[in-house]
């Protein structure tokens, strides 16, 4: 059989194991046009929003974008405001190999309407610096919304000069549908091209759009985290978790010795310092739960999986919790749960300790709003 690609990720169809990546049974492709082709899982995923589970590793993924610094391109880095800081690549200066970069923060649609939108853009771009990453320019833009595509747009155009435009990003950032905004301006298309979903890794090889003659868009595989808490959950719980529309603060006046619980799927507690002023970032599906100190680990053990809901699930269970002790100052902080939400302090030298399910990742930063 001719060699097919998967228009919707990009993987080459085969109808031999129908658990590898590319499978489409022969009868489904006879029915197909061959310039249109979908494998299986992206078909599914396109009509029926079903996930289905392939075998790449993290290091597959690195190896596929390691190609974009073999070529003279513009790169847009596309990241999740919602959690800037997990869905950042990690070395990425060494993967593009110094082409020029532009940062995408998407999602902008779920903050806060008060976020003032500059002070965003100057927060992001100190952030880049601490790590060494200087873009030519920063957009603010929603894939879903389509707000801010025009001025994107005009980056672009203003910054590719000629080049192949390179699209990289972690999973679950949002970058297929960020794609799919940027060629339907190229190329007028009103269907979109590339497989969109709510869970992570749906691009599982490059895939090549032409802009013209002599360049492309290059859409490239979304790098797994394994640090974000999307990489623990069931597809159930991660469409839960995952925020669809702007985002509800919760403002909680704590005393010293009480916890938040933010579903079953972390924890905080207020060790010491005055009463405080504790704002929470989270999906509006996600309950939080208050209590004292001094029940919140009966209350864990008692109720995980029933109040205390969702959960990280093993197979033996519920996922063991880590725990991260910070010594909060004067500045106004956020405490960050990797691909879950933040709580805003407001730096009245807090003592807080965090319980996140092992492996995902728990920082302090500057407060974003």
């Amino acid at each position: 059989m001719e060699e097919l690609k998967c228009i919707g990720c990009g993987a080459t169809i085969q109808t031999i194991n129908s658990k590898e990546i590319g499978y489409t049974p022969k009868s489904s492709i006879e029915k197909m046009d061959r310039q249109f082709i979908y494998c299986q899982r992206c078909f599914k995923l396109k009509h029926y929003n079903e996930v289905q589970d392939v075998s790449l590793t993290s290091d597959d993924f690195l190896k596929i974008l390691q190609k974009v610094g073999e070529s003279d391109a513009l790169v847009i880095n596309i990241v999740d405001i919602f959690d800037f800081s997990g869905s950042m690549v990690a070395g990425i200066s060494r993967h593009i190999n110094g082409n020029d970069i532009l940062l995408v923060g998407n999602k902008v649609d779920l903050l806060p309407k008060s976020v003032n939108k500059t002070k965003l853009n100057h927060w992001m771009r100190r952030s880049l610096k601490e790590i060494g990453l200087k873009p030519l320019d920063v957009a603010l833009v929603s894939a879903a919304k389509g707000l801010g595509i025009d001025e994107l747009m005009e980056m672009i155009e203003k910054y590719r000069k000629g080049r192949d435009v390179y699209i990289v990003g972690c999973t679950n950032v949002g970058k297929s549908t960020l794609v799919n905004r940027i060629i339907k301006r190229f190329t007028e298309e009103r269907d979109d091209v590339i497989t969109t979903s709510h869970f992570p890794g749906t691009t599982l090889d490059i895939i090549e759009i032409p802009l013209d003659e002599k360049t492309s868009i290059i859409d490239t595989p979304g790098i797994i985290n394994e640090h974000q808490l999307a990489h623990y959950v069931s597809p159930k719980v991660l469409k839960e978790i995952t925020p669809k529309k702007e985002i509800k603060a919760g403002v909680y006046q704590l005393n010293p010795k009480q916890t938040l619980f933010i579903g079953g799927l972390a924890r905080m507690d207020f060790v010491k310092g005055e009463r405080t002023s504790f704002i929470t970032h989270f999906s509006n599906a996600l309950h939080i739960h208050r209590t004292k100190l001094e029940k919140a680990d009966s209350l864990w053990q008692t109720q995980a999986g029933n109040v205390l809901k969702p959960i990280v699930e093993t197979s033996n269970g519920v996922a063991a919790m880590e725990k991260h002790v910070y010594h909060i100052g004067k500045e106004k902080t956020d405490l960050v749960i990797s691909g879950l939400g933040w709580i805003t302090l407001m730096g009245a030298g807090q003592e807080i300790t965090v319980y996140a399910p092992k492996g995902v990742g728990v920082l302090v930063r500057p407060s974003l709003i």
